[in-house]
């Protein structure tokens, strides 16, 4: 069993990537699960819509982050690790230490804190962080084509608080988070993808 988790700033281009990363350990044999946070279950999926529609004090929405991961963890991960499955997650525990905590303030032992009763033992075995400048980021965003939520709103300050949280975690974290250079094209990026994935 294997639980990898991708990471980095909106617009980067993570979720671009998801499938491939699927088929790719597809290929190895492994049953493969992929989901997302806030969000995997109908209960977080709820939980997802609010914080990402509606303005709300930093310290509650990182209490209902970890209230839609608390029920994520405990109905799809964790099951789904037990049974030997390959699990993939669109952000996990990393984001919230990015987004609420450099992003918003939100110290980082209370986090901690609710990390430990959310999730207890329970830590990606790798984790890709794919990194970009805002200004890339920023241009991404815009040929979206939909509308943005609330953190894809934020300003460039906000982002960068951000970003700096991601290299500061994977320098914190050699062994379990991968930098992906995510300003690159699509070919380039998924062969960064492949070697961080080699040993798993």
């Amino acid at each position: 069993m294997t639980f990898l988790t991708l990471e980095g700033v909106d617009g980067a281009g993570k979720s671009t990537h998801i499938e491939f990363i699927a088929d790719a350990m597809r290929t190895k044999g492994a049953h493969v699960i992929v989901t997302r946070e806030p969000g995997g279950t109908d209960l977080a999926e709820r939980l997802r819509e609010a914080i990402l529609a509606h303005p709300m004090a930093p310290i509650l929405e990182t209490l209902l982050v970890f209230a839609a991961r608390t029920d994520h963890v405990a109905r799809v991960i964790k099951p789904a690790l037990a049974a030997g499955s390959f699990v993939i997650c669109d952000r996990f525990t990393d984001a919230t230490l990015a987004y609420q905590g450099a992003g918003k303030s939100v110290s980082t032992e209370f986090i901690a804190s609710l990390a430990k009763a959310a999730h207890p033992g329970l830590q990606p075995d790798r984790t890709l962080v794919f990194d970009c400048p805002y200004e890339v980021a920023s241009e991404r965003l815009a040929r979206a084509g939909r509308a943005l939520d609330r953190f894809e709103r934020e300003d460039r300050a906000f982002f960068e608080r951000v970003r700096a949280a991601y290299l500061a975690l994977a320098k914190a974290e050699p062994q379990r988070i991968r930098l992906i250079d995510a300003s690159r094209d699509a070919a380039s990026v998924r062969k960064q993808v492949e070697s961080a994935l080699q040993d798993l």
